[in-house]
């Protein structure tokens, strides 16, 4: 697939036209089986999709080309970064110009949370995802299995959302699986 995918993008992000550091990027809710189901994008470019930096809008600048990409992985993959980025004002013209078959543009929504969907929100107000690690800001009493007490400013790795409460995450303290108020912890 590797191979396929270089010979599509030319050897270039099919994003942002970088050329180093590129990597295989799958578009959920598909699976990779084939490439059509996914995009060849540079490691700066898969860091900002897989929130492992901060998203930074101005690189973003570049969808302005790829939005017209032929390939629908990438199309898609476009549709989802200009909604995320929708407040910076700038994406919502381009999303009005935005132009998807029905069937590709279901895939590209289906990646997009609802308005409906749960916010898990920390102490500062700061956005939680799945995986992010947080600190506790005030001494804990764990009940149940555990029986002492998580003290504050302990790093807690990895987290869990609870999908049906969005005052809720999971994690691990001293080897334990708790659930903690996200009012108590900050990113």
């Amino acid at each position: 697939m590797q191979k396929e995918l270089t010979a599509r993008s030319n050897g270039n992000c099919e994003l942002c036209s970088a050329a180093e550091d590129l990597t295989i990027f799958i578009v959920t809710p598909k699976t990779g089986q084939n490439s059509d189901e996914c995009v060849h994008i540079c490691n700066t470019c898969n860091d900002q999709l897989t929130e492992t930096t901060e998203m930074n809008p101005n690189h973003w600048r570049c969808i302005n080309d790829s939005m017209w990409s032929e390939v629908n992985a990438v199309k898609v993959v476009a549709y989802r970064i200009l909604h995320q980025l929708k407040a910076e004002g700038w994406p919502n013209d381009l999303i009005e110009m935005f132009y998807m078959e029905e069937d590709t543009k279901k895939w590209a929504k289906d990646g997009i949370p609802s308005e409906d969907a749960l916010i898990h929100r920390d102490s500062n107000g700061a956005q939680l995802s799945q995986g992010d690690t947080v600190v506790l800001t005030q001494d804990l009493k764990v009940k149940g299995g555990g029986n002492f007490t998580a003290k504050r400013g302990t790093a807690v790795r990895n987290i869990s959302l609870v999908f049906d409460n969005a005052e809720h995450i999971e994690g691990r303290v001293e080897g334990v699986k708790i659930v903690i108020l996200t009012k108590y912890v900050k990113k």
